[in-house]
Formats: structure tokens, C-alpha cells, sequence
């Protein structure tokens, strides 16, 4: 069969662009090297995301058996992987599964297979970073991979990185009773949120036992925990499990990206930032090129991709990507924080509006939060951030009003149920 596109990577970059592309009538080969959905659904979005549902019934007082936490997150992967396997059966697309490496600009080899076709696309996605810490290598120490499929609650769990991946698995644990302890080596968690969510997401994850060394530098992983030096003294933290989650890394190895054309940086493939072209004929989208590591921007990128090939114009704002944090209570964010604002110069304005003063938050017994929408001098809204239940849907409507070039003033205007939490973002002062 001859080919027009071939995909590397079945994640949600690979498998929902190549569902894309069969629909605008191209042939499709579609290459994995382990699970259909990728690191998002067989060991990352998705079971973290089960586990975090799962969590909050806990902070509620449900007793759960662990074992059917775990069952139950596995039950939902495999439902979703089945889900992927019959939409790769779609006419126009054929799936393989294989490693692939590049032969030349328009071929790959997969078991000694030659596959050739004009366009190529890798999104191969990324893997947990191990910084060179001595003991990285030990037998309790894991990354999110492991952690999610773990059999039981640690007792005394350690978490090295307060980014995403570290706040949400403190957050979860926290939740089914372990110790958890998180050692940051910057001055705040979640560096890419606004300074202020961030440090009321801390305050409130305080709250309900997790301890935080900020500023601190591992120095070693032994037996008993970790050891950090933190303002000139030396400490340890035990622990039983000790969870390295200080960032991912682009998946390249074995692509043989040389015979391509194709350059590789420290932060992934590098890319036309328009149209994530590495190479002429070739792109990378999703994690592998490392601009926005979020499986929403991945397949966007996909789609753009898609488009460039069939020289289609759309719409797509890669400009205003929203992004959320799964803990309790939810953190999310579009657009630039605060201090981002304050860097570049220009005019801007916060309107800020409380949980507590929501109906339905005092409802839900859900009144620790806080919104922060800012507007340029057009009243124009150019960013919005948020701590608190459902997160994440406040700030998706946010989203679909700034990619129209919405005013506060006409989202003012736009009538919310009541009562909802949505309406929070009318208390805006």
C-alpha cells in the first residue's frame, strides 16, 4: 500500500491525527512500539486522573479497598485502549506495531520493513527525566510510571519535584493516608502557575498534612529516604517510596533522527513553531518537541500539522492554551501569569473574585478558592487563573471567551445558571 502520511506514536498526538487525516481522505500508517494511547492513557492522564477521583471520595471519609482503586483505574485504561485499537481500524488508516528508526527524510524501518511515504510525523512523546542523583537507582525509588501501579499505600512516601506530576501524586496520597513529604528545588511549586495560586495550592495541601522543603537540593537517595541541603544545613527525610518527579524528557532514542535531516535539542526536536516541521516533509508534535507538554497541545499540534500538508488554513490559537492541575482543590490557568505581565511591560488589570461568595461553592463545602482574570487596557481578557473546585471548567469557559476576543465587559453580560460555580466569574471586581 502506498502511504501519504506515516505517523510514529499512537498517543493522543498520534492516534487522533491520524483519525484526522483518514477523514480528510489521506492513507494513513500509523507506527506503535507499545500501547495504543500512549504514555497519557496507559500511565498518565488517565490512571492518575482515576486515581485522583478516587482520592477525593477518600478525603470525604469513603473507605475504599486499594486493591479495587487499582482495579478499577486498570479497568478504565483498558476500556479506553480498545476504545483507541477499533479507531485505528478506521478506512484510510493501518496500524503496526513495531520500533521504528528513519532510513532516510521519507522511509522508516520497523522488524527490517521498509515503510515509505511524503510526509512523516513523530510523536513519540516523552519519558520521566532522572536527574544523576546517587541512589536514583535504588529498589523504592520510582517515577509516576510505578507509582500508579503500585499494590499498596506507602506508608512514608517522598516526593522529589513539586510540578505537576509531583503535587498531583502528593495530593492523591496524601489523600489515601500516606506521609508525604515533597522537596522542591525552587522557591515555590508550580512554577508555571500564577505565584499566587501556587502558594495558596501549597498552603491548602499544608493543611491537610503534606510537608514542603522548598529551596532544597537532593544530595543523595539512600536506603532510609532522601537526603537535601536546604538554606546550609544538611537533612533527611524517610521514607518507604521515594517518587522522582523532576520532569520528562523527549522519546528519540532508536528514531535514528540523523538519516532524517532531523536536529535535536536539550529540550526535544526542534520545529517550526508555526507548523512543527523538523525537516522538510517531516514534523513533531506533542512532548517529543518539548514546547508544550500537554496531551491537548499535542494533538492541536497534530491537527495543524495535518493542515500544513493539505495546505488548509485554520484557526488554531497555540497562544492560549489552557492547562490544569488535577489536586484537591484543582488549580488552572490560560495565558500568562501575573508576574509574566509585569515582565513584559505591559498595561494590565486583576479582577479577583472568592469561592466563599459562591452559592453553589458553599453548597458543595468547596469555599477555598480564588479567581484571578486579568484584562489589557482594552478590557480585553489576556489571562485567568484558578484555585478551586472544578478549576479547570471555570477556566475552559475563560478559554472559548479569549479565543473570541472577549471583554469583560460582554462576559458580564453572558447569562450563567444558578446556581453554578461559573458564577463566580461574574463577582469579578
Amino acid at each position: 500500500m502506498n502511504y501519504e502520511l506515516i505517523i510514529i506514536g499512537s498517543g493522543p498526538a498520534g492516534y487522533k491525527t491520524a483519525e484526522y487525516a483518514a477523514r480528510l481522505g489521506m492513507q494513513v500508517l500509523i507506527i506503535e512500539a507499545d500501547k495504543a494511547g500512549g504514555t497519557c492513557l496507559n500511565c498518565g492522564c488517565i490512571p492518575t486522573k482515576a486515581l485522583c477521583h478516587d482520592a477525593q471520595l477518600a478525603s470525604l471519609g469513603a473507605v475504599q479497598d486499594f486493591s479495587s482503586i487499582i482495579s478499577r483505574k486498570n479497568a478504565i485504561i483498558e476500556q479506553l485502549r480498545t476504545g483507541v485499537e477499533a479507531l485505528m481500524q478506521t478506512p484510510g488508516i493501518t496500524m503496526l506495531y513495531g520500533r521504528a528508526s528513519f532510513a532516510d527524510a521519507h522511509t522508516v524501518v520497523v522488524d527490517g520493513n521498509h515503510y515509505s511515504a511524503p510526509h512523516i510525523i513523530i510523536a513519540t512523546g516523552s519519558c520521566a527525566k532522572l536527574l544523576p542523583i546517587p541512589g536514583i537507582d535504588l529498589p523504592h525509588v520510582v517515577t509516576s510510571t510505578e507509582l500508579l501501579n503500585t499494590n499498596h499505600v506507602p506508608k512514608r512516601l517522598c516526593i522529589i519535584g513539586a510540578g505537576v506530576i509531583g503535587m498531583e501524586f502528593a495530593s492523591i496520597f496524601a489523600s489515601f493516608g500516606s506521609q508525604v513529604t515533597v522537596v522542591e528545588f525552587l522557591k515555590e511549586c508550580l512554577p508555571t502557575l500564577d505565584a499566587d495560586i501556587a502558594k495558596r495550592l501549597r498552603k491548602q495541601m499544608e493543611h491537610r498534612g503534606v510537608t514542603f522543603y522548598l529551596q532544597a537540593a537532593v544530595k543523595a537517595i539512600t536506603s532510609d529516604g532522601v537526603v537535601f541541603e536546604r538554606k546550609g544545613k544538611e537533612q533527611t527525610v524517610e521514607a518507604d517510596i521515594v517518587l522522582v518527579a523532576t520532569g520528562r524528557q523527549a522519546n528519540t532514542s532508536g528514531l535514528n533522527l540523523e538519516a532524517a535531516g532531523v536536529a535535536c535539542g536539550r529540550q526535544g526536536i526542534a520545529v517550526n513553531a508555526d507548523t512543527f516541521q523538523a525537516a522538510d516533509g517531516i514534523y513533531a508534535i506533542g512532548d517529543v518537541n518539548g514546547i508544550q507538554m500537554l496531551a491537548h497541545a499535542a494533538t492541536f499540534q497534530g491537527y495543524r500539522a495535518v493542515n500544513h500538508m493539505l495546505g488548509r488554513t485554520d484557526s488554531i490559537r497555540f497562544d492560549i492554551m489552557p492547562a490544569a492541575v488535577f489536586t484537591n482543590p484543582e488549580a488552572a490557568s490560560v495565558g500568562p501569569t501575573e508576574e509574566q505581565l509585569k515582565a513584559s511591560g505591559v498595561a494590565y488589570t486583576v479582577h479577583k473574585a472568592f469561592y466563599r461568595a459562591n452559592g453553589k461553592a458553599l453548597t458543595m463545602n468547596a469555599t477555598e478558592g480564588l479567581v484571578k482574570l486579568f484584562t489589557n487596557q482594552a478590557d480585553c481578557i489576556v489571562a485567568c487563573h484558578i484555585l478551586g473546585a472544578h478549576a479547570a471548567d471555570l477556566v475552559q469557559e475563560v478559554t472559548a471567551l479569549m479565543n473570541l476576543g472577549c471583554t469583560l465587559s460582554q462576559l458580564r453580560e453572558i447569562i450563567h445558571i444558578h446556581p453554578t460555580l461559573s458564577e463566580i466569574l461574574h463577582d469579578l471586581s
